[in-house]
């Protein structure tokens, strides 16, 4: 690699955002790698950069450590990854986002209509489970989940059975 290639942790950690710790942590958990000098300090190739990048975004969005690694180790080992790259990495995830967005979203517009009133009424409310009629259903917020199974007991159609 030439020096003009090689970047020092600082720089790497004031380009990308982060500290120097999770660039050491990030390479614990083989998502980046460093080379090292004759001194035993790290280097990184520039291709680091958009790495740490893509690791932060990834986060951002809630993929684990374990998938983001899956990701990237998929990707060329001494190529700057390019567009094609991250678009065939990004598609992969684009159902759970969208899974994750639904389940977001119910969540958001459920709890609204509970707390946002302020009543905190039982009688009222359309998260309560009278008489715990979704416990035959498994552990869990089954309704926010949205299993199916339970929307006959969230219509009211069905008097729950316990």
């Amino acid at each position: 690699m030439s020096l003009e290639q090689e970047l020092t942790v600082s720089e790497v950690a004031c380009r990308a955002g982060v500290s120097a710790s999770a660039l050491r942590f990030y390479e614990r958990h083989g998502l980046i790698e460093a080379q090292r000098t004759a001194g035993n300090q790290r280097r990184y190739h520039r291709d680091v950069l958009r790495r740490l990048a893509f690791i932060r975004v990834a986060q951002r969005v809630g993929l684990s450590l374990g998938e983001i690694g899956e990701a990237l180790g998929s990707l060329p080992a001494r190529r700057t990854p390019n567009q094609r790259d991250w678009e065939r990495l990004s598609s992969h995830w684009r159902t759970e986002l969208d899974e994750r967005i639904r389940l977001l979203a119910a969540l958001r517009d459920e709890l609204s209509e509970c707390i946002g009133c302020g009543c905190l009424s039982l009688q009222r409310c359309r998260l309560y489970n009278p008489d715990d009629g979704a416990r035959r259903f498994g552990s869990g917020p089954r309704y926010l989940l949205g299993d199916s199974s339970l929307e006959v007991l969230r219509s009211g159609d069905v008097e729950p059975t316990g």
